[in-house]
């Protein structure tokens, strides 16, 4: 674990942001929801006290505070994507922003055509593909081997053919914890014809998406992961927003990526992402908000969750009964770890560790091609998952109500 003089405050300190951790409960369900740090909750409050339900109107003040604060909130939410702020959509999840983005392939896309899912993906990025089945596209799966579950580029080439128009793959499976190589999974679709979507709504809390090094053509993640409010956020290649003709408004220009935020905005939550943003900000220990302080930051998540990971495998793999599943090392993982124990149901698992005052997920957790493979779908596997702020004695926690 970093020294607190590492840190531009101590860990106790870091946790002390998010109030939530002084219940006295060990929090290892952080791949379903982050916590929120004291500034995105007081953003959130001032917002609502200030500004109510007040509309981002240029006719009057308050109208004109709430519109800068949504072309701040595309802005900085670029910034952690290492984008443009104009091909950036915000909107209530990500799986909402596919399905979006699914009508507009539908008007592009027909019989012929085919798409690829990674069979490592959350619902979010294959339920939305799968609905172009509905106007004759194919839809193939790129498995995980077995046991690892670990993807292999040789298996995605043998499924690439001059008929492929989208390669549908996470950063990072949100109940196995695998990561997968992006770079070369956006290189190898893109130089068959193909364009590729990754869903980093699970990586994103442990190492900050770069669009630019990941080569991809869309990118789609959800700061609720990050320790923000409800939101979802997709970002487009800015040569493809032109081309794709998704439902909007009719005054809308084509390809203006607010044609994908339909409806009024839940500005209160976008001043909380800001906030969140600033949290992370000063985690990186920069004095703005700007790209290299949110990489510093996400570089200081990666040291305080490494040690803790390697703690909560390892326990978990020497625990009698328990049943790990994917990766056996922490090399290739973020901090979610799925396993079994014999002899209960992981609902019954979770609701024991939880009256010990661990909350762990039990469930599918809307992973169902990674689960049918591993034969545990629809019961589903326990997922514990860490975030920067867990501690080695939370781990210890659910590893004694284990054994």
């Amino acid at each position: 674990m970093p020294s607190p003089d590492t840190l531009p405050f101590a860990l106790h300190a870091l946790r002390d942001q998010f109030p939530p951790l002084s219940q006295g409960r060990a929090y290892l369900d952080n791949a379903a929801g982050g916590l929120l740090p004291r500034r995105s909750i007081e953003a959130i409050t001032a917002h609502l006290t200030q500004f109510g339900a007040t509309n981002a109107m240029p006719s009057h003040a308050p109208g004109q505070a709430v519109l800068d604060l949504k072309t701040r909130a595309r802005a900085a939410t670029a910034l952690f994507l290492n984008a443009e702020a104009p091909d950036v959509a915000l909107g209530p999840s990500a799986t909402a922003l596919n399905f979006r983005l699914a009508a507009a392939f539908g008007r592009l896309w027909g019989p012929g055509d085919e798409v690829i899912l990674s069979g490592l993906e959350h619902e979010a990025n294959a339920s939305p593909w799968r609905e172009l089945e509905r106007v004759g596209v194919t839809v193939r799966v790129w498995h995980a081997r077995q046991p690892d579950m670990r993807l292999h580029l040789e298996d995605l080439q043998a499924l690439l053919t001059p008929r492929t128009r989208l390669v549908a793959v996470t950063a990072a499976s949100n109940v196995l914890g695998v990561t997968v190589n992006i770079p070369e999974v956006a290189a190898l679709a893109r130089a068959a014809g193909a364009w590729t979507i990754v869903d980093a709504v699970h990586a994103a809390p442990h190492s900050f998406p770069d669009v630019q090094t990941w080569g991809a053509d869309f990118v789609s993640f959800s700061p609720y992961k990050v320790w923000g409010p409800h939101l979802g956020a997709l970002w487009i290649r800015p040569e493809l927003r032109g081309q794709l003709p998704w439902p909007k408004l009719s005054f809308v220009p084509d390809g203006d990526i607010t044609g994908m935020e339909h409806g009024t905005p839940p500005f209160e939550l976008l001043a909380g992402w800001l906030g969140t943003l600033d949290y992370l900000r000063e985690l990186g220990g920069g004095q703005s908000l700007n790209r290299a302080a949110l990489q510093a930051a996400s570089t200081r998540i990666t040291d305080l969750e490494r040690p803790v990971l390697k703690h909560m495998l390892e326990g978990l793999l020497h625990t009698p009964g328990v049943t790990v599943y994917g990766p056996q090392s922490a090399e290739g993982r973020v901090g979610t770890v799925a396993f079994r124990v014999e002899g209960q149901t992981p609902a019954q698992t979770a609701e024991s560790l939880s009256a010990r005052g661990v909350d762990v997920g039990a469930g599918h957790f809307y992973a169902v091609q990674p689960l049918k493979d591993l034969g545990v779908y629809p019961e589903g596997i326990v997922r514990a998952s860490i975030a920067h702020y867990t501690t080695g004695e939370d781990v210890e926690r659910m590893l004694a109500g284990l054994r």
